[in-house]
């Protein structure tokens, strides 16, 4: 079953109380990270980063999907350029971002480090959609962090980035996998 596309404003977007809790949608992906050479220690590894950034005021499934949609939680994922041509490394594939393209078997820090970094991105675009655990600062701020612009009455026009970009994760928070 494929993803449903969304688009215009954030309202018309999955409401949060469509939203899987964060040890569902974890799970319904563990197979998925496993499939990218992510060893049974990285994955476990990946949830305890989670939880450890989220103490910077950004919901768990929140991030997890962002790490999802972003590198499939392969902590090995390589370093693209974003449209600056500046380097956006880790499982958030964010600028400043410490990377370990092709390597496994990670360390907790090592691990802990690229989702505290992608985070921290995603936590500074939050703040300029209001910093509310709500859908409308939420969805924004994804729009923000993918492509660094907004268009609020579509959030699915990326500006040169991914345009599905949003409505990718508002089905992931729904449970959705790839």
């Amino acid at each position: 079953m494929g993803f449903t596309w969304y688009s215009g404003p954030a309202s018309s977007f999955p409401p949060m109380s469509t939203w899987k809790d964060f040890e569902t949608i974890f799970n319904l992906n563990k197979a998925e990270m496993l499939q990218t050479g992510d060893s049974g220690e990285d994955v476990g590894r990946i949830w305890n980063a989670v939880l450890e950034a989220a103490k910077l005021g950004v919901e768990e499934r929140v991030i997890f999907c962002i790490i999802m949609q972003e590198s499939t939680g392969n902590v090995g994922v390589g370093t693209p350029k974003d449209m600056d041509n500046n380097p956006t490394g880790g499982l958030m594939q964010a600028e400043e971002s410490p990377a370990f393209p092709g390597q496994h078997n990670l360390s907790q820090e090592q691990i802990t480090s690229m989702v505290i970094a992608g985070t921290k991105h995603f936590k500074g675009n939050l703040i300029q959609t209001g910093n509310q655990d709500s859908e409308k600062s939420i969805y924004e701020a994804l729009r923000l962090y993918n492509s660094g612009q907004i268009n609020a009455n579509n959030l699915s026009d990326g500006k040169g980035a991914t345009d599905s970009y949003v409505s990718d994760i508002a089905n992931r928070l729904q449970g959705m996998t790839n």
